[in-house]
């Protein structure tokens, strides 16, 4: 897809300058971490590209956000920061303007919807954010933010459509392009569009001839719908929330009409992939936006193989259990984790010659359940279920065909 595929929503909008992510980087430096970009061998052998990983999720706040929040709370005038800042937000720009907010003297009231998840609020809370719990949804939370800010004369902080805002996050493509300047592709995560057109202007202005990819959740295509002219469904239970936005904002979809050459969507599946193998190779915590872009390189390797690709691991701000079910999910998928359904006769014997059959192969047993009851089959007939971990898919499959082998009824549960 080139450039002149994609179209700008509204050319009148103020732009974003390369000088203003310069500046902001000035205004920031030694507040926020300056995060490594380091080349990693492993998923390079895997992609068939050369990966470079920024790794923004070693922010104080597990969080790129932190860099627009503070360039633009270090903008206010004096007025606005006695009387404070207010944002809605349930992510990680709550956490970013909070802390530095509060490290800075300017009261920070959030205000998220009351269906937020209780460890968001108290993460909040806990870096000195004030939680207004308003609304059942996003933008009924949003609206009251605006209220508040009319009524109590506070300074509305936008998480992605807002100049300033874009503009820190813009600093994290130059601590990109300053560490690895022969980058030629960068893969971006995109939501609301802040963190995509922050980037994408400093890389165009360091190097015009930079290919600049945007990344988006399969089953939240906004900025991809706006600027491709299609008409996707909107909406879904993603991992990736961090980018789950329903509308982009109008500065930022004005700029990346004319900043990107590629817009690619990750599935679910391949979200969670390129998560675990995060995790698994480099050690490393990221939430579901933040593997986007490893999982469009992964999805898409002819778009990047044999070029040097910086990926921005954009945040590691997870739940564990969540975490937890990704992973165990992943081992599924590749064959090292199954549930087997086996038919048995209800007698005795029947379960050792499975468990023989288990031990021949050396495959673990984790779990048996037995159904008797809630079954189709015949009163002497029993469901097994046996979750197993095996080495590979290789040793599975030859599990299964000695089951087979011993006149056993076997199926595999599938993931989707």
């Amino acid at each position: 897809m080139s450039t002149a595929a994609l179209q700008p929503a509204d050319s009148a909008t103020p732009l974003l300058t390369a000088a203003d992510v310069r500046a902001a980087a000035a205004r920031i430096g030694g507040a926020v971490i300056r995060t490594p970009t380091l080349h990693s061998k492993t998923l390079s052998a895997i992609t068939g590209a050369e990966i470079y990983l920024k790794f923004e999720n070693h922010q104080f706040t597990a969080a790129y956000k932190e860099r627009g929040a503070l360039n633009a709370i270090l903008q206010l005038t004096a007025e606005q920061r006695a009387r404070g800042v207010i944002a809605a937000s349930a992510g990680n720009h709550s956490q970013g303007l909070s802390y530095h907010g509060t490290r800075l003297g300017v009261p920070v009231t959030i205000v998220m919807p009351r269906t937020t998840p209780v460890v968001k609020v108290m993460q909040t809370e806990a870096v000195g954010g004030t939680v207004v719990l308003h609304g059942e949804s996003f933008d009924e939370a949003s609206a009251h933010a605006r209220k508040l800010e009319t009524e109590l004369g506070l300074t509305f902080v936008h998480p992605f459509d807002d100049p300033q805002v874009a503009a820190g996050q813009g600093t994290v493509a130059l601590e990109m392009l300053e560490d690895v300047p022969d980058l030629e592709v960068l893969a971006i995560p995109v939501g609301g569009g802040g963190l995509s057109t922050g980037m994408g202007v400093i890389a165009r202005d360091l190097k015009p001839d930079i290919q600049l990819i945007g990344v988006e959740a399969e089953l939240y295509p906004s900025m991809f719908n706006l600027l491709k002219g299609t008409n996707r469904p909107v909406g879904g239970d993603t991992l990736a929330e961090g980018i789950a936005v329903f509308e982009p904002g109008k500065m930022t979809s004005a700029m990346l009409g004319e900043l990107l050459d590629d817009f690619l969507l990750v599935s679910e599946n391949e979200i969670e992939g390129a998560l675990a193998l995060l995790l698994q190779i480099e050690k490393t915590v990221v939430e579901g936006a933040g593997a986007a872009g490893l999982g469009a390189v992964l999805a898409h390797p002819h778009v990047f193989a044999g070029r040097k690709v910086g990926i921005v691991l954009s945040g590691g701000n997870i739940d564990t259990r969540l975490l937890a079910n990704v992973l165990l999910r992943d081992l599924a998928r590749s064959g090292r984790l199954a549930r087997l359904r086996l038919v048995l006769q209800d007698r005795p014997g029947s379960l050792y010659r499975v468990s023989k059959v288990f031990f021949d192969h050396n495959v673990n047993i984790i779990e048996i359940v037995h159904q008797r009851v809630f079954t189709h089959l015949p009163a002497k007939g029993l469901a097994t279920e046996i979750e197993c971990e095996a080495r590979d898919r290789e040793q599975l499959e030859a599990l299964i065909e000695a089951l087979r082998a011993e006149g056993f009824e076997v199926s595999q549960m599938e993931l989707n």
